[in-house]
């Protein structure tokens, strides 16, 4: 792999270790959740976004492009978008 952040990775959590440095740093990214499919063995990743404004710099950026070479993804990564509703506690206070 050779994606920013994961050089030397063998595994899909390898590189999710070394990816986890890199995002702290991405403007407007309030949580990120790094998921695993019990029945699969499949990854996926949980962005939680401030705005769209920020979902759309992310996705515009070099580190998103990097992605599916990075985890070794077969095809592009399946990407959903949803908007919040409603949460079960408001963080802000």
């Amino acid at each position: 792999m050779d994606s920013p952040g994961c050089q030397g990775c063998h595994s899909a959590s390898q590189c999710v270790n070394a990816k986890c440095g890199t995002h702290p740093a991405l403007e407007g990214l309030q949580q990120n959740y790094y998921l695993q499919d019990a029945a699969t063995g499949e990854y996926a990743g949980l962005y939680l976004w401030e705005s769209q404004e920020a979902l759309t710099a992310y996705r515009e950026s070099e580190l998103r492009a990097s992605i599916a070479k990075a985890y070794q993804a077969e095809g592009e990564p399946r990407v959903e978008v949803y908007r919040v509703i409603k949460t079960l506690r408001d963080d802000r206070d």
